[in-house]
């Protein structure tokens, strides 16, 4: 069988104990992989499979990637989903009397990148631990790069209801990676969660989850005696869940990350929730269609001007606020700024200079900045004093309170100042980098080597004159040192005490003993000097570590100011409107429109439209009337519009008087979810399902067609039934907007109460039809299909037979032999089980009648209002 060769030993030894990651073995200048890592890193990265000798009786399969340009090949590899383990040489070979020791530096996986050119500057990258139990669930994530920490828990013995908070929570969250406990790991959520969020998920180890183990690595973590100062010493879930995402993080990254040094609670119930449906449909942060911010809310809103402030407001879009106080509050620093437009756009012109401070903290607290990471970090210091003067002049508590908590970061910015060069090289190990006079011993050995630097030029110009040789030069490179080149055409003017050193094809280089012993002086004082340059910086680094706390707090400021003053610009350009915010269930909107439809129109003059919601006379509104017409763009910016009142936002109205909503719910279109073997119509089901078993009265439902993925009478009965259900306040009650095409519908106006018809109106010529995109009181009396067929291009015969049929079976219909007339509807019988599927609507039509007729007023009628009512009588009575 042949054994191992020492190296390859060495490899085996340090894969085995890191199985689940593609081991990067560092080898000279190269990373290299080694059989199964092989394999799987030449496909995936398209790089050549080698094989080298290793003490078998084949060669082992290897490839590799230069060491300086391994961050994209990990980066692609981080993309697939694989993790990588990156082992380093840690000791100098030269020193090393046998195999040079390696170990692992660091492992790399989707939750834990911190290399730049891998991550999206305005997006979190989240690592995400879940634990979960039949008791309840904690949920707690991280981002490296910023050291933000947050958690939260629900006390839950449904597990279905603990299921749909989880999958709520990352539809928010949108983690890169997820680490489950074992009850997770071996069940269908596991599966569900990695189709769903195309995340990775890992098992954590179940002995962290131990009380005291749990406990003891946080309090080592954070270097605490007890959890109280964080909020968290009786939330056991939490706690939990924490403990697993430190110990992982402490298994990967083998380093203390001191800016992950606080602890955000929050509960969810602070929070309008936002399920995974609700923020695709409304394409809060992403489009549906190609998954990119351009076209979402997210698009419109963000006129941020750092990074910082473009995560900001995406996770304050994700996160609506349930508090009024705190919507107040930015709703009225909004308003300041926009009444203070110069000052509005001095504010973003700052801002401007300010770079990425929280992930700037991440790089210093993991040591891998550099001398231009630091001067990016006193720049942004530097504005700071600008910034909180103009802010405190501002008439806003909040914006007040923001300036008031400013810290300066003098000592910081001083400390930099005083210390490195204002344009430093990238690297930190090469010299270059530290001001003159900023180190004694320093300043000493930089003058050393430039004063020997002088004297080689003094001597070149000496030995040009002593030897007569003209092209004659002193030079340097790393392996032969300093060295006095002639050319072998002046060979014979070579003075007898030039030692030859080396040979070129067409010169000969020297050295003298004055020469040498210069060298030894210069290389001697540039070596001391880098090293001293490079354990200076280390210090200065180290200095501003300890101050990661104060700079953490001052760029989460920062990122505030940077928020509101966009959502500032974005009203004043757009001509938003302040809305009111109530307790009290009313919804009215006058002249409202779709932020981001309003955007992408161009030319076109987006049409708005008014809305009335409560909790009693207009509780459901019924919409009706073609397709492409606009109903679901209406819907859609009704709840955009209350979603953009409750982040602090103005809104696109002439007038908004906003209800606080505590949960949104979409459901909109249909389509297959063949991973879970789901048709479409079971999609809408669940879908429609979750909406029933979650929503509360305080809840805004928008349903765009219920029952249409079955047939006729089973989906009317479906879509009839839901809407009971929702109207019934000792049920549900919520403000809800439905739009369908089942015109029978429209007759449970007046036999329900609280609920309201609406149509979009369209203009018919000939058979061209014209969308006027305006919702008003009444309901359609047909549905269009056919013209809006013909609007799309379907053939004209296809057209053509298609009216024929309609006509037909519109016959059919009304000699049909179901007898809806003697038909009786019993208001309490569940009408999925109505015999035969007969949907009684004609008895709610002599309702109507016998209605209209008790309320006429005899005594006060005009002539026209009686002609009114007789036509509309007559209308009722053929409908029959």
């Amino acid at each position: 069988m042949g054994k191992l060769t020492p190296m390859m030993e060495q490899y085996m030894k340090i894969k085995n104990e890191n199985k689940g990651s593609i081991l990067f073995f560092r080898l000279g200048d190269f990373y290299e992989m080694f059989f199964d890592d092989a394999l799987i890193a030449s496909k995936e990265l398209e790089i050549t499979l080698t094989g080298r000798e290793c003490g078998l009786k084949e060669k082992a399969p290897m490839c590799g990637v230069p060491y300086h340009s391994a961050d994209g090949y990990i980066g692609k590899l981080i993309s697939k989903g694989y993790k990588v383990a990156i082992c380093e040489q840690v000791e100098d070979p030269q020193l090393s009397k046998g195999i040079v020791k390696r170990d692992i530096i660091r492992i790399v996986t989707p939750g834990t990148v911190i290399d730049s050119k891998m991550l999206d500057e305005k997006r979190n990258n989240y690592l995400v631990s879940i634990y979960l139990n039949d008791k309840g669930i904690g949920i707690s994530y991280v981002d490296i790069t910023t050291g933000e920490l947050y958690t939260t828990e629900k006390n839950e013995k449904d597990i279905n209801k603990l299921i749909n908070t989880l999958m709520d929570e990352l539809a928010k969250i949108k983690p890169k990676e997820i680490i489950v406990n074992k009850d997770i790991y071996d069940s269908k959520i596991r599966k569900t969660i990695e189709n769903r969020f195309n995340s990775t998920v890992n098992k954590s180890p179940e002995w962290v989850f131990n009380t005291n183990e749990s406990e003891k690595i946080i309090k080592n973590h954070f270097n605490v005696l007890n959890l109280k100062g964080y909020g968290i010493e009786k939330l056991d879930f939490s706690i939990n869940s924490i403990s697993a995402l430190l110990e992982y993080l402490e298994e990967t990254q083998k380093i203390s990350l001191a800016h992950i040094n606080n602890i955000s609670k929050y509960n969810i119930d602070n929070y309008m929730i936002l399920d995974i449906n609700t923020r695709t449909n409304l394409e809060i942060t992403e489009t549906i269609r190609d998954k990119t911010k351009k076209g979402s809310l997210l698009w419109v809103l963000d006129k941020t001007s750092t990074a910082m402030g473009a995560r900001m407001i995406k996770k304050w879009i994700e996160e609506p606020l349930l508090d009024k106080k705190l919507i107040n509050e930015r709703l009225n620093g909004v308003e300041v700024l926009i009444d203070n437009i110069v000052i509005m756009d001095d504010i973003k012109e700052i801002l401007k200079e300010v770079y990425d401070i929280e992930r700037l903290v991440g790089k210093i607290s993991y040591g891998n900045c550099n001398a231009r990471d630091l001067i990016a970090l006193k720049n942004s210091i530097k504005i700071l004093p600008e910034l909180k003067e103009i802010l405190g002049e501002l008439n806003s508590f909040y914006l007040k309170k923001l300036s008031k908590n400013i810290d300066l970061l003098i000592d910081v910015h001083e400390l930099i100042e005083n210390s490195i060069i204002n344009d430093p090289p990238i690297t930190i190990k090469e010299g270059g980098i530290i001001k003159q006079g900023y180190n004694k011993d320093l300043d000493e050995l930089i003058t050393a080597s430039k004063e020997g630097k002088q004297w080689l030029s003094k001597l070149e110009n000496s030995e040009k004159n002593r030897t007569s040789i003209k092209s004659l030069k002193v030079g340097f490179n790393k392996v032969f040192g300093y060295y006095i080149e002639i050319t072998k055409s002046n060979l014979d003017l070579v003075p007898d005490d030039y030692i030859r050193k080396q040979t070129l094809s067409n010169s000969e280089r020297y050295i003298t003993p004055e020469l040498k012993e210069m060298e030894s002086k210069i290389l001697g004082a540039e070596d001391k000097s880098t090293i001293l340059e490079y354990k200076i910086f280390n210090e200065i680094r180290n200095e501003i570590r300890n101050e990661i706390e104060r700079i953490q707090n001052t760029a989460k400021i920062i990122s505030n100011i940077d928020a509101i003053n966009s959502l500032a610009q974005v009203a004043y350009k757009n001509n938003y409107i302040k809305p009111n915010i109530n307790n009290n269930g009313l919804i009215d909107i006058k002249n409202g429109r779709h932020p981001v439809v309003e955007k992408v129109l161009d030319e076109e003059m987006f049409i708005p439209n008014n809305t009335i919601l409560d909790t009693e006379n207009n509780r459901l509104n019924i919409i009706t009337g073609p397709n492409m017409a606009g109903k679901s763009t209406y819907m859609r910016q009704v709840a955009i519009i209350n979603l953009m009142a409750q982040i602090g936002s103005f809104v696109p109205a002439e007038y908004a008087n906003i209800s606080l909503v505590d949960r949104i719910f979409t459901r909109v279109g249909a389509s297959d979810d063949l991973s879970q073997g789901q048709s479409t119509f079971m999609v809408e089901m669940n879908e429609v399902a979750n909406i029933l078993n979650n929503s509360t009265s305080n809840s805004l439902i928008i349903l765009d067609e219920i029952g249409r993925g079955t047939s006729t009478y089973d989906g009317l009965s479906i879509a009839w039934a839901v809407i009971e259900y929702i109207s019934d306040k000792n049920k549900i009650g919520a403000k809800t907007l439905f739009s369908t095409h089942y015109h029978e519908l429209t007759e449970l106006e007046g036999v329900i109460n609280g609920l309201k018809n609406y149509k979009i109106t369209v203009k018919e010529d000939g058979d061209d039809i014209i969308f006027l995109r305006k919702v008003v009181r009444g309901e359609a009396d047909k549905s269009y299909g056919i013209e809006v067929a013909n609007l799309a291009g379907v053939p004209s015969e296809v057209i053509s037979r298609a009216k024929t049929i309609l006509s037909e079976l519109e016959m059919k219909d009304i000699n049909n032999d179901i007898d809806f007339k003697n038909r009786t509807y019993n208001k309490d019988e569940e009408i999925l089980g109505a015999k035969d599927d007969q949907i009684n609507i004609f008895s709610y039509k002599k309702d109507e009648i016998v209605k209209i007729i008790q309320e006429i007023d005899l005594i006060n009628i005009t002539p026209l209002e009686s002609m009114n009512i007789l036509n509309k009588l007559i209308k009722k009575t053929k409908e029959i």
